[in-house]
């Protein structure tokens, strides 16, 4: 099987592509902007002519989208989560190569949900941020483009290569600067958001299912069970064998307070106006409904969030 890997010197692309090496039955090609990639290719001021040719020259069975990005302005987010989409979209109609796609979406696209639900495809898409608007413009164009496609949203990806500026990354670089200076306390705020951590090898593994398999339109990819980030801070600690005390900083809403973790970088010796509460837009608790990809990908999520813990730390701590 031929499959065209657009992305793979991403987070998720990364472990994408180690998933679909290992498989002997998949010709795998990367395309890129990095050097490395096979084929260097900007989807964001690339022509969907150009990538057509491209396409119609390797001729791929499967085509996977792990590009895009989760931080900058509007303007920035638009152009390389949904026009990129729309090139890919574009190009895969006027190429004869019949290719499917499975395109990575995201949890952000549903926005808040009520606390103690599960979240389910057929709810409501009301992202509460750019980046998810954005993310869910990019579906909307694969669900509407008569492609033979899958859209995964993947709710919150952890494990090794969390990036820093994710919450659990910040988590580990916090606490990995209390123990490297010797604190007895860690001060973080923004513990008490809820959120669905899933390993991202284990969302490597639904995209290879989803390549594999003849599902269409959108399937959550999560753990199906919101962990507060307080907790998760916990886990950390014990993974960390740091015995100081954790203490959350909250303030009352519009306050100034330290930020919170996943809030944009700001100088930690200065208290910044939080604007949004929960940066990524999706409120106080989320968690997947994940029994369609269970039934339609025959996936289920192996490593737990411990685990998943311990290999950032391992990374974090690396750092000491």
């Amino acid at each position: 099987m031929r499959v065209l890997l657009i992305g793979a010197n991403g987070y998720v692309g990364r472990f994408v592509a180690d998933r679909l090496l290992a498989d002997p039955a998949v010709q795998l090609t990367a395309l890129g902007r990095g050097d490395d990639a096979d084929v260097r290719f900007d989807l964001a001021t690339g022509s969907p002519g150009a990538l057509t040719r491209f396409l119609d020259a390797v001729h791929p069975q499967v085509v996977v989208n792990c590009a895009g990005a989760t931080r900058g302005g509007a303007r920035e987010l638009t152009r390389h989560n949904t026009v990129a989409v729309a090139t890919v979209c574009e190009a895969l109609r006027r190429s004869g190569c019949g290719a499917r796609l499975v395109q990575i979406g995201c949890g952000a696209e549903y926005g808040p949900s009520q606390p103690g639900s599960s979240t389910a495809e057929d709810a409501v898409p009301r992202p509460g941020g750019p980046y998810g608007v954005s993310k869910l413009a990019a579906t909307e164009l694969v669900l509407g483009s008569g492609l033979d496609a899958v859209v995964l949203r993947v709710f919150s990806p952890a494990g090794p290569g969390t990036p820093a500026g994710s919450p659990l990354g910040r988590l580990a670089e916090a606490m990995r600067r209390a123990m490297q200076s010797g604190d007895g306390e860690l001060k973080l705020g923004g513990l008490g958001a809820q959120r669905d951590f899933v390993d991202v090898r284990d969302v490597a593994r639904a995209v290879h299912a989803a390549s594999l398999s003849a599902a269409q339109g959108v399937i959550n990819i999560g753990s199906g069970r919101a962990v507060r980030l307080r907790d998760a801070a916990a886990i950390l600690a014990r993974v960390a064998g740091y015995g100081g005390a954790l203490h959350e900083l909250d303030g009352p809403p519009g306050g100034h307070f330290r930020p919170p973790i996943g809030h944009p970088r700001a100088d930690a010796d200065h208290a910044v106006p939080v604007a949004y509460p929960y940066p990524d837009g999706c409120g106080s608790w989320q968690q997947a409904d994940v029994r369609t990809a269970r039934d339609r990908l025959g996936w289920r999520p192996r490593i737990n969030l411990e685990e998943s813990l311990a290999d950032i730390w391992m990374e974090a701590a690396c750092r000491i």
